[in-house]
């Protein structure tokens, strides 16, 4: 473990390693016009479309974890930017589809492989993408996404 890392708590090395891959990310997709966060909405979309899905805006914002609202505004932009159409669902007119042009399309295979590569160098010191400690680190991982939390809920010392 790094010396600067000594003492940190859980919460602290998760928070450190998110940021570092997300200004990673930044960095690494920006050649390409996109950040982090629409990365993350396109590379969801390209495979939520591959096995057939036209989702939502609320699906889709299900499917990365970002707020609604946030989705709606990344939407815009990325439509503007011609790599996204927006349409009216048939089905609920209160809500949008999502689905990638043929530009978009592109745009994100071109990003999938900067992101996968970067991915491969920050599990290099795990052994790799497909090493037995990266598929524990990712199971650990799972287990944590998967753990409910309720802000709501305080500490017993501060309710005294």
């Amino acid at each position: 473990m790094s010396d600067g890392y000594e003492g940190a708590t859980p919460g602290f090395l998760v928070w450190r390693l998110s940021m570092k891959w997300r200004v990673a990310v930044d960095r690494a997709v920006a050649p390409l016009g996109l950040t982090h966060a629409q990365y993350s909405l396109v590379a969801s979309l390209h495979g939520m479309q591959r096995s057939g899905e036209r989702p939502s805006q609320r699906r889709l914002a299900d499917r990365t974890g970002l707020e609604p609202l946030y989705v709606s505004k990344l939407a815009r932009a990325l439509e503007t930017a011609g790599l996204l159409e927006r349409t009216r669902d048939p089905r609920d007119p209160r809500a949008v589809q999502l689905a990638l042009t043929e530009r978009g399309t592109e745009v994100t295979r071109q990003a999938i492989e900067v992101v996968h590569t970067l991915l491969q160098q920050l599990l290099d010191p795990l052994g790799g993408l497909d090493s037995a400690r990266t598929q524990e680190f990712k199971r650990e991982l799972t287990a944590l996404l998967d753990a409910p939390l309720d802000p709501s809920i305080r500490n017993e010392t501060e309710q005294s």
